[in-house]
């Protein structure tokens, strides 16, 4: 398990920063224990990062909480709304759970934050900017 020590590494290395960790809510296929222990991790380590889920839409942006999440059924993504919301909110690192198949406005062709992509599953897409990392 790799990726356990980059992410933590990651977010230590980030303890100045504004950060934002985002979980795609739009399935409850999603490993919900794995997504937990990732919220888990940066709760423990950065607990100042703000916890946003989201779907189609922001459904909220706490602090973060590990047993907060909440899923949806209906399988529509749309990372848009989020990646301006960090821009707005002047986030330096934005950490994104999901499994990059949602949506991004093609007006959206790359973001002036750190964007890191922290994708559960066997299979490691191409993203559409920023830095990918498997959790699985």
């Amino acid at each position: 398990m790799k990726w356990h020590k980059t992410i933590l590494s990651m977010i230590q290395q980030r303890q100045d920063k504004k950060v934002a960790l985002a979980v795609d809510t739009s399935t409850n296929e999603a490993p919900s224990i794995l997504i937990n222990n990732i919220v888990k991790l940066f709760e423990q380590v950065k607990p100042d990062t703000i916890l946003v889920q989201a779907d189609f839409k922001i459904r909220s942006t706490t602090p973060i909480k590990s047993d907060t999440i909440k899923y949806h059924t209906h399988g529509k993504s749309s990372y848009t709304l989020v990646l301006e919301w960090a821009k707005e909110e002047n986030v330096d690192t934005l950490f994104y759970i999901t499994d990059v198949t949602g949506f991004i406005s093609e007006e959206i062709e790359n973001v002036s934050y750190e964007m890191i992509w922290l994708v559960p599953g066997a299979i490691l897409p191409r993203v559409p900017f920023g830095k990918a990392i498997k959790v699985a």
